[in-house]
Protein backbone atom coordinates (compact mmCIF):
# COMPACT_ATOMS: atom_id res chain seq x y z
CA UNK A 1 0.00 0.00 0.00
CA UNK A 2 1.82 3.29 -0.90
CA UNK A 3 1.30 5.68 1.94
CA UNK A 4 2.35 9.10 2.69
CA UNK A 5 1.72 10.88 5.87
CA UNK A 6 2.04 14.63 5.35
CA UNK A 7 2.58 17.39 8.25
CA UNK A 8 1.63 21.20 7.42
CA UNK A 9 3.21 22.99 10.64
CA UNK A 10 2.61 26.66 11.94
CA UNK A 11 2.56 28.39 15.10
CA UNK A 12 -1.23 28.43 14.78
CA UNK A 13 -2.03 25.60 13.42
CA UNK A 14 -0.51 21.44 12.96
CA UNK A 15 -2.41 19.87 9.96
CA UNK A 16 -1.89 16.67 8.77
CA UNK A 17 -2.83 14.06 6.38
CA UNK A 18 -2.38 9.99 5.33
CA UNK A 19 -2.73 9.99 1.84
CA UNK A 20 -3.30 6.49 0.17
CA UNK A 21 -2.82 5.95 -3.24
CA UNK A 22 -3.09 9.71 -3.49
CA UNK A 23 -6.08 9.85 -1.55
CA UNK A 24 -6.65 11.58 1.57
CA UNK A 25 -8.32 8.87 3.95
CA UNK A 26 -7.49 10.70 7.94
CA UNK A 27 -7.20 13.80 8.53
CA UNK A 28 -6.13 15.48 12.10
CA UNK A 29 -5.99 19.04 13.02
CA UNK A 30 -5.13 20.83 16.13
CA UNK A 31 -4.48 24.39 17.17
CA UNK A 32 -2.62 25.87 20.25
CA UNK A 33 -5.68 27.80 21.40
CA UNK A 34 -8.11 24.76 21.43
CA UNK A 35 -5.59 21.87 22.21
CA UNK A 36 -7.29 17.98 22.46
CA UNK A 37 -7.16 16.95 26.11
CA UNK A 38 -8.07 13.18 25.45
CA UNK A 39 -5.60 11.05 27.29
CA UNK A 40 -4.85 13.80 30.01
CA UNK A 41 -4.26 12.20 33.37
CA UNK A 42 -5.85 14.46 36.56
CA UNK A 43 -6.10 13.95 39.73
CA UNK A 44 -10.00 15.15 40.99
CA UNK A 45 -12.18 15.36 43.57
CA UNK A 46 -15.82 14.00 43.19
CA UNK A 47 -18.53 17.34 43.47
CA UNK A 48 -21.80 15.17 42.99
CA UNK A 49 -23.14 11.84 42.76
CA UNK A 50 -26.20 10.98 41.11
CA UNK A 51 -27.47 7.95 42.12
CA UNK A 52 -30.87 8.22 39.48
CA UNK A 53 -27.95 8.67 36.50
CA UNK A 54 -25.65 6.10 38.07
CA UNK A 55 -22.95 9.00 36.96
CA UNK A 56 -21.07 11.62 39.41
CA UNK A 57 -19.61 14.50 38.20
CA UNK A 58 -15.98 15.68 38.68
CA UNK A 59 -13.61 18.43 39.30
CA UNK A 60 -10.81 18.37 37.24
CA UNK A 61 -9.94 22.03 37.32
CA UNK A 62 -11.64 22.81 33.43
CA UNK A 63 -13.82 25.08 32.94
CA UNK A 64 -17.04 22.02 33.42
CA UNK A 65 -16.84 19.41 35.45
CA UNK A 66 -15.98 16.03 33.82
CA UNK A 67 -18.83 13.46 33.63
CA UNK A 68 -17.80 9.81 35.28
CA UNK A 69 -20.41 6.36 34.76
CA UNK A 70 -20.33 3.89 37.37
CA UNK A 71 -18.71 1.15 34.73
CA UNK A 72 -15.75 3.57 34.02
CA UNK A 73 -14.97 3.68 38.20
CA UNK A 74 -12.13 2.05 39.41
CA UNK A 75 -10.88 3.28 43.02
CA UNK A 76 -8.34 2.82 45.56
CA UNK A 77 -9.42 1.14 48.63
CA UNK A 78 -7.77 3.88 51.17
CA UNK A 79 -9.15 6.45 48.96
CA UNK A 80 -12.49 5.51 49.65
CA UNK A 81 -12.06 4.93 53.02
CA UNK A 82 -10.77 8.31 53.62
CA UNK A 83 -12.47 9.92 51.80
CA UNK A 84 -15.56 8.35 53.45
CA UNK A 85 -13.77 9.61 57.14
CA UNK A 86 -13.64 12.86 55.70
CA UNK A 87 -9.99 12.71 55.74
CA UNK A 88 -7.63 13.44 53.27
CA UNK A 89 -4.49 11.10 51.71
CA UNK A 90 -1.11 12.27 54.27
CA UNK A 91 0.75 9.61 53.13
CA UNK A 92 3.87 9.83 51.55
CA UNK A 93 2.84 7.25 48.73
CA UNK A 94 -0.26 6.59 46.51
CA UNK A 95 -2.09 3.71 47.70
CA UNK A 96 -1.87 0.14 47.02
CA UNK A 97 -1.89 -1.48 43.68
CA UNK A 98 -5.20 -3.78 44.57
CA UNK A 99 -8.31 -1.77 43.32
CA UNK A 100 -11.76 -1.48 44.22
CA UNK A 101 -13.65 -2.01 41.12
CA UNK A 102 -17.63 -2.40 40.60
CA UNK A 103 -19.20 -5.43 41.03
CA UNK A 104 -22.44 -6.23 39.60
CA UNK A 105 -25.08 -4.61 41.73
CA UNK A 106 -23.04 -2.08 42.89
CA UNK A 107 -24.13 1.52 42.47
CA UNK A 108 -22.26 5.04 41.90
CA UNK A 109 -22.74 5.97 45.55
CA UNK A 110 -21.57 2.37 46.55
CA UNK A 111 -18.22 3.39 45.06
CA UNK A 112 -17.96 6.83 44.98
CA UNK A 113 -18.92 10.04 47.76
CA UNK A 114 -18.63 13.67 47.47
CA UNK A 115 -14.96 15.07 48.04
CA UNK A 116 -13.90 12.05 47.32
CA UNK A 117 -10.23 12.40 45.54
CA UNK A 118 -10.03 9.85 42.65
CA UNK A 119 -7.05 9.43 39.55
CA UNK A 120 -8.79 10.05 36.17
CA UNK A 121 -8.09 10.27 32.56
CA UNK A 122 -9.97 12.19 29.61
CA UNK A 123 -11.29 9.60 27.11
CA UNK A 124 -13.83 11.86 25.06
CA UNK A 125 -13.07 15.54 24.71
CA UNK A 126 -15.83 18.11 26.20
CA UNK A 127 -18.42 18.83 23.20
CA UNK A 128 -20.84 21.42 23.17
CA UNK A 129 -22.14 21.86 26.58
CA UNK A 130 -21.20 18.90 27.61
CA UNK A 131 -17.81 18.18 29.82
CA UNK A 132 -15.16 15.86 29.37
CA UNK A 133 -15.98 12.17 29.52
CA UNK A 134 -14.10 10.40 32.13
CA UNK A 135 -12.34 7.02 33.02
CA UNK A 136 -10.66 5.71 35.96
CA UNK A 137 -8.50 2.74 34.08
CA UNK A 138 -6.12 4.62 33.37
CA UNK A 139 -4.01 3.84 30.03
CA UNK A 140 -0.68 4.59 28.54
CA UNK A 141 0.11 4.64 25.18
CA UNK A 142 3.46 4.07 24.11
CA UNK A 143 5.28 3.16 20.05
CA UNK A 144 4.24 -0.96 20.81
CA UNK A 145 2.54 -1.43 23.82
CA UNK A 146 -1.10 0.64 25.58
CA UNK A 147 0.22 0.07 29.65
CA UNK A 148 -2.49 0.01 31.93
CA UNK A 149 -1.21 0.06 35.30
CA UNK A 150 -4.68 -0.77 36.61
CA UNK A 151 -5.57 -4.13 35.02
CA UNK A 152 -4.34 -7.61 35.14
CA UNK A 153 -4.30 -8.39 31.53
CA UNK A 154 -2.48 -9.07 28.06
CA UNK A 155 -4.27 -7.74 25.37
CA UNK A 156 -3.32 -8.46 21.47
CA UNK A 157 -4.33 -5.55 18.91
CA UNK A 158 -7.50 -7.85 17.08
CA UNK A 159 -5.63 -6.37 13.51
CA UNK A 160 -3.03 -8.67 14.32
CA UNK A 161 -4.58 -12.24 12.73
CA UNK A 162 -1.73 -14.35 12.74
CA UNK A 163 -2.22 -16.89 15.91
CA UNK A 164 1.20 -17.49 15.54
CA UNK A 165 2.38 -13.83 16.20
CA UNK A 166 -0.21 -13.15 18.85
CA UNK A 167 1.11 -16.58 20.66
CA UNK A 168 5.02 -15.18 20.18
CA UNK A 169 3.98 -11.24 21.77
CA UNK A 170 1.38 -12.75 24.84
CA UNK A 171 4.56 -14.84 25.93
CA UNK A 172 7.13 -12.09 25.70
CA UNK A 173 5.04 -9.86 27.39
CA UNK A 174 4.01 -12.91 30.09
CA UNK A 175 7.71 -13.27 30.68
CA UNK A 176 8.35 -9.39 30.96
CA UNK A 177 5.60 -7.85 32.83
CA UNK A 178 5.27 -7.17 36.31
CA UNK A 179 3.15 -8.52 38.30
CA UNK A 180 -0.70 -7.59 38.57
CA UNK A 181 -0.23 -5.14 35.71
CA UNK A 182 -1.96 -4.89 32.24
CA UNK A 183 -0.85 -4.17 28.75
CA UNK A 184 -1.67 -4.46 25.27
CA UNK A 185 0.32 -5.41 22.27
CA UNK A 186 -0.52 -2.36 19.39
CA UNK A 187 -1.38 -2.99 16.01
CA UNK A 188 2.14 -1.86 14.32
CA UNK A 189 3.99 -3.96 17.87
CA UNK A 190 3.31 -7.18 15.42
CA UNK A 191 6.83 -7.16 14.20
CA UNK A 192 8.54 -5.81 17.37
CA UNK A 193 11.40 -7.92 18.96
CA UNK A 194 11.51 -8.63 22.91
CA UNK A 195 14.03 -5.68 23.39
CA UNK A 196 11.25 -3.63 21.59
CA UNK A 197 9.09 -4.48 24.06
CA UNK A 198 11.24 -4.51 26.59
CA UNK A 199 12.32 -0.51 26.33
CA UNK A 200 8.40 0.05 25.60
CA UNK A 201 7.58 -1.05 28.93
CA UNK A 202 10.46 -0.12 30.86
CA UNK A 203 9.53 3.65 29.74
CA UNK A 204 5.63 3.41 30.54
CA UNK A 205 6.95 1.72 33.94
CA UNK A 206 8.58 5.06 35.15
CA UNK A 207 6.10 7.68 33.27
CA UNK A 208 3.55 5.60 35.66
CA UNK A 209 6.18 5.97 38.85
CA UNK A 210 6.36 9.72 37.78
CA UNK A 211 2.45 10.38 38.03
CA UNK A 212 1.95 8.46 40.84
CA UNK A 213 4.73 10.99 42.57
CA UNK A 214 3.16 13.61 40.88
CA UNK A 215 -0.55 12.93 43.05
CA UNK A 216 1.40 13.06 46.39
CA UNK A 217 2.72 16.15 45.86
CA UNK A 218 0.37 18.55 43.97
CA UNK A 219 -3.04 20.22 45.64
CA UNK A 220 -6.25 18.39 43.70
CA UNK A 221 -7.32 19.42 41.36
CA UNK A 222 -4.52 18.97 39.21
CA UNK A 223 -3.04 18.11 35.54
CA UNK A 224 -0.67 14.85 35.97
CA UNK A 225 0.16 14.37 32.75
CA UNK A 226 -0.50 15.64 29.40
CA UNK A 227 -0.76 13.55 26.27
CA UNK A 228 1.41 13.80 23.42
CA UNK A 229 0.62 16.79 20.81
CA UNK A 230 -0.72 16.40 17.62
CA UNK A 231 2.21 15.59 15.85
CA UNK A 232 3.85 13.14 17.84
CA UNK A 233 0.67 11.53 18.55
CA UNK A 234 0.22 10.85 14.93
CA UNK A 235 3.62 9.80 14.61
CA UNK A 236 3.22 7.27 17.61
CA UNK A 237 -0.16 5.78 16.23
CA UNK A 238 0.06 6.01 12.50
CA UNK A 239 3.46 5.76 11.44
CA UNK A 240 4.56 2.00 10.76
CA UNK A 241 5.82 0.21 8.31
CA UNK A 242 3.59 0.55 5.60
CA UNK A 243 4.02 4.46 5.43
CA UNK A 244 6.57 5.14 2.95
CA UNK A 245 7.32 8.77 3.52
CA UNK A 246 6.45 11.37 6.29
CA UNK A 247 6.63 14.79 4.64
CA UNK A 248 7.16 17.58 6.98
CA UNK A 249 7.19 21.53 5.64
CA UNK A 250 8.70 23.24 8.91
CA UNK A 251 12.08 22.88 9.72
CA UNK A 252 11.67 23.11 13.70
CA UNK A 253 8.86 20.70 13.58
CA UNK A 254 10.83 18.17 11.08
CA UNK A 255 14.25 18.13 13.57
CA UNK A 256 11.51 17.10 16.15
CA UNK A 257 10.10 14.56 13.88
CA UNK A 258 13.10 13.20 13.00
CA UNK A 259 14.70 13.09 16.60
CA UNK A 260 11.26 11.37 17.53
CA UNK A 261 11.30 8.85 15.24
CA UNK A 262 15.13 8.32 15.86
CA UNK A 263 14.46 7.57 19.80
CA UNK A 264 11.10 5.20 19.29
CA UNK A 265 11.01 3.55 16.06
CA UNK A 266 15.15 4.36 14.41
CA UNK A 267 14.57 1.72 11.68
CA UNK A 268 11.85 4.45 10.62
CA UNK A 269 14.03 7.51 10.56
CA UNK A 270 15.17 7.22 6.47
CA UNK A 271 11.06 7.56 6.03
CA UNK A 272 11.60 11.07 7.58
CA UNK A 273 11.78 13.76 4.71
CA UNK A 274 11.98 17.62 4.86
CA UNK A 275 9.54 19.69 2.04
CA UNK A 276 11.53 23.04 1.07
CA UNK A 277 9.33 24.22 -1.97
CA UNK A 278 7.95 27.12 -2.33
CA UNK A 279 4.43 25.32 -3.26
CA UNK A 280 2.38 24.80 -0.21
CA UNK A 281 2.64 20.84 0.60
CA UNK A 282 -0.79 20.36 0.89
CA UNK A 283 -1.74 22.11 -2.27
CA UNK A 284 1.53 20.47 -3.85
CA UNK A 285 -0.08 16.64 -3.07
CA UNK A 286 -3.45 17.92 -3.85
CA UNK A 287 -5.07 17.66 -0.18
CA UNK A 288 -6.40 21.44 0.19
CA UNK A 289 -9.94 20.82 -1.96
CA UNK A 290 -10.11 16.97 -0.66
CA UNK A 291 -10.91 18.65 2.89
CA UNK A 292 -12.96 21.22 1.72
CA UNK A 293 -15.06 18.78 -0.34
CA UNK A 294 -15.28 16.53 3.17
CA UNK A 295 -16.82 19.17 4.80
CA UNK A 296 -20.20 19.06 2.69
CA UNK A 297 -23.35 16.92 3.04
CA UNK A 298 -23.70 15.63 -0.34
CA UNK A 299 -21.26 13.51 -2.17
CA UNK A 300 -21.26 12.35 -5.41
CA UNK A 301 -20.68 9.03 -6.42
CA UNK A 302 -19.07 8.08 -9.71
CA UNK A 303 -22.19 5.85 -11.08
CA UNK A 304 -24.26 8.96 -10.79
CA UNK A 305 -26.05 8.43 -7.40
CA UNK A 306 -24.97 10.42 -4.07
CA UNK A 307 -25.17 9.68 -0.25
CA UNK A 308 -26.25 12.72 2.16
CA UNK A 309 -24.49 13.02 5.37
CA UNK A 310 -26.60 14.48 8.26
CA UNK A 311 -25.23 14.84 11.71
CA UNK A 312 -27.76 14.94 14.94
CA UNK A 313 -26.53 14.97 18.74
CA UNK A 314 -27.31 11.90 19.17
CA UNK A 315 -26.54 9.78 16.01
CA UNK A 316 -25.35 10.16 12.10
CA UNK A 317 -27.54 9.53 9.44
CA UNK A 318 -27.15 8.89 5.93
CA UNK A 319 -29.06 8.70 3.07
CA UNK A 320 -28.51 6.90 -0.35
CA UNK A 321 -30.03 7.69 -3.49
CA UNK A 322 -29.31 7.11 -7.22
CA UNK A 323 -29.32 10.87 -8.23
CA UNK A 324 -28.54 10.63 -12.36
CA UNK A 325 -27.88 6.70 -12.16
CA UNK A 326 -30.03 5.28 -14.28
CA UNK A 327 -28.46 1.83 -14.86
CA UNK A 328 -28.64 -0.82 -17.56
CA UNK A 329 -30.39 -3.48 -17.17
CA UNK A 330 -33.26 -3.41 -14.46
CA UNK A 331 -34.51 -1.82 -11.61
CA UNK A 332 -32.85 -4.32 -8.92
CA UNK A 333 -29.66 -4.53 -10.77
CA UNK A 334 -29.32 -0.35 -10.59
CA UNK A 335 -29.97 0.08 -6.89
CA UNK A 336 -27.88 -2.68 -6.08
CA UNK A 337 -25.00 -1.44 -7.66
CA UNK A 338 -25.73 2.09 -6.55
CA UNK A 339 -25.84 0.44 -3.17
CA UNK A 340 -22.21 -0.91 -3.50
CA UNK A 341 -20.36 1.98 -4.41
CA UNK A 342 -22.22 3.90 -1.54
CA UNK A 343 -21.46 1.24 0.89
CA UNK A 344 -17.61 1.73 -0.21
CA UNK A 345 -17.49 5.53 0.06
CA UNK A 346 -19.78 5.76 3.17
CA UNK A 347 -16.84 3.71 4.70
CA UNK A 348 -14.56 5.99 3.52
CA UNK A 349 -16.30 9.37 4.64
CA UNK A 350 -16.77 8.37 7.87
CA UNK A 351 -12.58 7.57 8.48
CA UNK A 352 -12.19 10.84 6.68
CA UNK A 353 -14.63 13.19 8.53
CA UNK A 354 -14.23 11.39 11.97
CA UNK A 355 -17.69 10.23 12.37
CA UNK A 356 -18.40 8.39 15.59
CA UNK A 357 -21.42 6.98 17.81
CA UNK A 358 -24.20 5.40 16.00
CA UNK A 359 -24.65 5.81 12.46
CA UNK A 360 -27.74 4.98 10.39
CA UNK A 361 -27.42 4.02 6.40
CA UNK A 362 -30.52 4.11 4.29
CA UNK A 363 -29.54 2.15 1.57
CA UNK A 364 -32.15 2.16 -1.51
CA UNK A 365 -34.65 -1.00 -0.95
CA UNK A 366 -33.73 -3.61 -2.70
CA UNK A 367 -35.81 -6.31 -3.19
CA UNK A 368 -33.27 -9.59 -2.99
CA UNK A 369 -32.07 -10.73 0.09
CA UNK A 370 -28.86 -11.90 -1.62
CA UNK A 371 -28.17 -8.44 -2.63
CA UNK A 372 -28.87 -7.26 0.62
CA UNK A 373 -26.59 -9.42 2.52
CA UNK A 374 -24.00 -8.55 -0.19
CA UNK A 375 -24.49 -4.76 0.69
CA UNK A 376 -23.19 -5.57 4.55
CA UNK A 377 -20.59 -8.03 4.07
CA UNK A 378 -19.05 -4.98 1.42
CA UNK A 379 -19.17 -2.46 3.98
CA UNK A 380 -18.46 -4.82 6.74
CA UNK A 381 -14.93 -5.27 4.42
CA UNK A 382 -14.62 -2.04 3.50
CA UNK A 383 -14.38 -0.89 7.65
CA UNK A 384 -11.59 -2.95 8.30
CA UNK A 385 -8.76 -0.92 7.01
CA UNK A 386 -10.02 1.93 9.67
CA UNK A 387 -8.41 2.11 12.97
CA UNK A 388 -11.30 2.84 15.01
CA UNK A 389 -13.64 -0.11 15.86
CA UNK A 390 -16.54 -0.14 13.47
CA UNK A 391 -19.34 -2.81 13.99
CA UNK A 392 -21.85 -3.02 11.38
CA UNK A 393 -25.25 -4.99 12.18
CA UNK A 394 -27.64 -6.83 9.39
CA UNK A 395 -30.24 -4.76 7.25
CA UNK A 396 -33.70 -4.39 9.25
CA UNK A 397 -37.00 -5.07 8.36
CA UNK A 398 -36.94 -1.23 7.02
CA UNK A 399 -34.39 -1.58 4.99
CA UNK A 400 -31.60 0.37 7.21
CA UNK A 401 -28.27 -0.28 8.19
CA UNK A 402 -27.06 -0.15 12.12
CA UNK A 403 -23.58 0.79 12.70
CA UNK A 404 -21.73 2.00 15.40
CA UNK A 405 -18.13 3.96 15.34
CA UNK A 406 -15.72 4.19 18.15
CA UNK A 407 -15.28 8.28 18.71
CA UNK A 408 -12.62 9.23 20.46
CA UNK A 409 -12.54 12.84 19.49
CA UNK A 410 -14.86 15.60 17.87
CA UNK A 411 -15.02 15.13 13.95
CA UNK A 412 -14.13 17.53 11.07
CA UNK A 413 -16.89 19.59 10.58
CA UNK A 414 -16.94 20.04 14.27
CA UNK A 415 -13.12 20.92 14.24
CA UNK A 416 -13.35 23.43 11.34
CA UNK A 417 -16.96 24.38 11.78
CA UNK A 418 -18.98 26.46 13.80
CA UNK A 419 -22.94 27.55 13.75
CA UNK A 420 -24.51 29.66 11.09
CA UNK A 421 -25.62 32.79 12.71
CA UNK A 422 -28.01 32.95 10.41
CA UNK A 423 -30.29 29.26 10.96
CA UNK A 424 -28.42 28.84 14.27
CA UNK A 425 -26.76 25.53 12.91
CA UNK A 426 -30.45 24.62 12.07
CA UNK A 427 -29.87 24.62 7.93
CA UNK A 428 -32.65 26.75 7.47
CA UNK A 429 -34.15 29.95 7.82
CA UNK A 430 -37.50 31.09 7.20
CA UNK A 431 -38.46 31.98 3.74
CA UNK A 432 -38.55 35.61 2.77
CA UNK A 433 -42.53 35.11 2.22
CA UNK A 434 -42.53 34.01 5.93
CA UNK A 435 -40.92 37.21 7.38
CA UNK A 436 -42.95 38.89 5.00
CA UNK A 437 -46.00 38.30 6.45
CA UNK A 438 -44.93 37.97 9.68
CA UNK A 439 -43.90 41.58 9.88
CA UNK A 440 -47.42 42.53 8.17
CA UNK A 441 -49.37 41.20 11.10
CA UNK A 442 -47.04 42.62 13.66
CA UNK A 443 -47.98 46.28 11.86
CA UNK A 444 -51.48 45.31 11.83
CA UNK A 445 -51.35 44.31 15.86
CA UNK A 446 -49.49 47.39 16.64
CA UNK A 447 -51.81 50.37 14.70
CA UNK A 448 -54.13 49.28 16.94
CA UNK A 449 -52.36 50.55 19.92
CA UNK A 450 -49.31 52.98 19.14
CA UNK A 451 -49.77 56.87 17.35
CA UNK A 452 -47.60 57.42 14.61
CA UNK A 453 -47.53 59.00 11.14
CA UNK A 454 -45.56 56.40 9.27
CA UNK A 455 -44.25 52.82 9.87
CA UNK A 456 -40.38 52.57 9.07
CA UNK A 457 -39.42 48.82 8.31
CA UNK A 458 -35.80 48.13 8.29
CA UNK A 459 -35.04 44.55 6.81
CA UNK A 460 -32.86 42.47 4.63
CA UNK A 461 -32.34 43.42 1.30
CA UNK A 462 -33.55 40.27 0.01
CA UNK A 463 -36.52 41.09 1.71
CA UNK A 464 -36.81 44.21 0.77
CA UNK A 465 -37.10 43.58 -2.80
CA UNK A 466 -39.51 40.93 -2.41
CA UNK A 467 -42.09 43.31 -0.42
CA UNK A 468 -41.45 46.33 -3.17
CA UNK A 469 -41.74 43.76 -6.20
CA UNK A 470 -44.24 40.86 -5.35
CA UNK A 471 -45.72 42.24 -2.36
CA UNK A 472 -46.36 45.73 -3.81
CA UNK A 473 -50.19 45.07 -3.69
CA UNK A 474 -49.81 43.73 0.20
CA UNK A 475 -48.06 46.45 1.34
CA UNK A 476 -50.80 49.67 -0.27
CA UNK A 477 -53.77 47.38 0.87
CA UNK A 478 -52.10 47.44 4.54
CA UNK A 479 -51.37 50.97 4.05
CA UNK A 480 -55.27 51.74 3.57
CA UNK A 481 -56.01 49.69 6.54
CA UNK A 482 -53.76 51.01 9.24
CA UNK A 483 -54.59 54.79 7.22
CA UNK A 484 -50.43 55.35 7.65
CA UNK A 485 -47.52 55.07 4.78
CA UNK A 486 -44.65 52.46 5.10
CA UNK A 487 -41.27 52.54 4.45
CA UNK A 488 -39.26 50.05 3.71
CA UNK A 489 -35.54 50.26 4.06
CA UNK A 490 -33.05 47.86 3.09
CA UNK A 491 -30.29 46.98 5.60
CA UNK A 492 -27.43 44.88 4.55
CA UNK A 493 -26.09 43.94 7.99
CA UNK A 494 -29.52 42.19 9.04
CA UNK A 495 -30.21 38.48 8.36
CA UNK A 496 -32.88 37.46 6.70
CA UNK A 497 -35.09 36.48 9.37
CA UNK A 498 -33.88 39.86 11.48
CA UNK A 499 -35.94 42.92 11.14
CA UNK A 500 -36.77 46.48 13.03
CA UNK A 501 -40.38 48.08 12.89
CA UNK A 502 -40.03 51.46 13.78
CA UNK A 503 -43.23 53.80 14.27
CA UNK A 504 -42.74 57.21 14.08
CA UNK A 505 -44.33 60.32 15.28
CA UNK A 506 -47.33 61.67 13.78
CA UNK A 507 -51.09 62.54 13.93
CA UNK A 508 -52.96 59.67 13.26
Amino acid sequence: MAADLIINAASYEVRIALVEHSELVEFYLERPVEKGLVGNIYYGRVVRVLPGMQAAFVDIGLERNGFLYVDDVTAWPQQVENSTNGLGNDDDQMPPESLLKREPGMNIDDLLVEGQELLVQISKEPIGTKGARLICNITLPCRNLVFMPMTDHIGISRKIEDEETRARLREMIEELRPADTGFIVRTVGDNASRADLEADMEFLLNLWSEIQDRAVSRKVPCLLYEDLDITLRVLRDVFSPNIDRVVVDEKSTFERVLNFVKNFAPRLAHKVHYFAEDTPVFEAYGIAMDINRALNKKVWLRCGGYIIIEATEALTVVDVNTGRFVGKHDLEDTFFKANVEAAREIAYQLRLRNIGGIIIVDFIDMEQEFHREEVVRIMQEAVKRDRCRVNVLKVTELGLVQMTRKRMRDDLSGIMCEPCNCCGGDGYVKSRRTISYEIFRKISKGATTTVGGKVKIRVNPRVAAMMLKEEAATIHQLEDDIHRQIIIEPDKHLSVEKYEIIWEAGDR
